[in-house]
């Protein structure tokens, strides 16, 4: 070990040439970790302006995709919408294959199967009155469960980082792992099902007629139906409900609140489903243990970015740098 030191220490070619020499079958783990680091320091030693070139594609990629982007987001909102929710789907399952991850495939393949009923469902027309109900069941149901994974993969990352796995016995590695993963699968697939929460949000309420992206909607709402599901309310805002309570909003405009719920925390809507008039969320959820749901909504928002786009622009960087020759 301490020639591998003395080696890691000496520069140049001739420290590269000792480097590749080292028998690395009578080192131990940590050992092999040290040589390979030495080995990346002497291949990439001497090439600092070329590192400094390669940062400052970097940067310069990041601050233009961020502006393209924003300027298509800003322009052409559907579209871009489209192409991220396929990116997100897809760019996750070409890693998978390719690294072997089959566990993730079978989730991913389960949750594509239901989530594709669930949305030709919402997509037909006429649409048949259960539709809305299932539709914001399902993906209530995943939102809550990728929350609860987030949570606890967050837990298990700070468990191991304070030592507590220790207690349980359990490696740092391992716990890492573990937490990581599902930190992964409730950040993934919570942005995944906002996505198409939202798309399908659209489609129902526009062939419901109660609510259109842009103009006037083509019914007139009653005061005893919900825009949302088109179903007629049948309990007051004023009594307690047994299944579910009945919400009016600050327009008047009176829903299901579990519709309601899941037009702005699923569907990511924040106006009145029929008037558009900006829904108070505060008031909405005054339930301290309620507001972390939204909480946790609008970070899936900003990981969205993360997600889809990210190793988009890497790859891009990337083949900026083969072009110019920069390795």
């Amino acid at each position: 070990m301490a020639a591998v030191v003395e080696v890691e220490v000496g520069g140049g070619a001739a420290a590269e040439r000792e480097l590749d020499e080292v028998d690395m079958s009578d080192l131990s783990p940590e050992e092999q970790w040290r040589v390979e680091h030495a080995r990346m320091h002497a291949k990439h030693r001497g090439h600092e302006a070329m590192h400094a070139e390669m940062v400052l594609i970097l940067i310069a990629t990041l601050v233009v995709a961020q502006l393209i982007l924003v300027q298509w987001k800003q322009r052409h909102p559907r579209s871009y919408n489209m192409v991220t929710l396929f990116q997100m789907w897809v760019v996750p399952l070409y890693f998978t294959v390719k690294l072997h991850w089959w566990r993730f495939l079978v989730i991913w393949i389960f949750f594509s199967a239901v989530t594709a009923f669930v949305t030709f469902r919402a997509t037909r027309k006429p649409l048949v009155q259960t539709t809305p109900r299932l539709v914001y069941k399902w993906f209530l149901l995943i939102y809550k469960i990728s929350y609860a994974t987030g949570i606890i993969g967050y837990m298990a990352v700070m468990f191991t980082l304070f030592g507590l796995n220790l207690l349980f016995k359990i490696k740092p590695e391992d716990a890492m792992d573990f937490g990581i993963s599902l930190l992964f699968y409730g950040l993934y697939y919570g942005v995944l099902e906002r996505d198409f929460a939202e798309m399908c949000a659209d489609y129902m309420a526009s062939t419901i007629g109660f609510y259109s992206e842009s103009g006037m909607p083509t019914k007139h709402l009653s005061d005893s139906v919900c825009a949302v599901c088109g179903q007629q309310i049948f309990v007051d805002v004023s009594e307690e409900g047994i299944i579910e309570n009945t919400y009016r909003l600050s327009c008047n405009h009176v829903f299901h609140e579990f519709c309601i719920r899941g037009w702005c925390i699923v569907g990511k809507k924040q106006t009145c489903p029929y008037c558009k008039e900006k829904v108070d969320l505060k008031r909405m959820f005054s339930n301290p243990w309620e507001r972390p749901h939204v909480m946790y909504g609008q970070l899936l928002d900003w990981l969205r970015y993360l997600v889809a786009w990210q190793p988009v622009i890497i790859g891009l960087v990337q083949g900026i740098n083969y072009i110019l020759g920069l390795e």
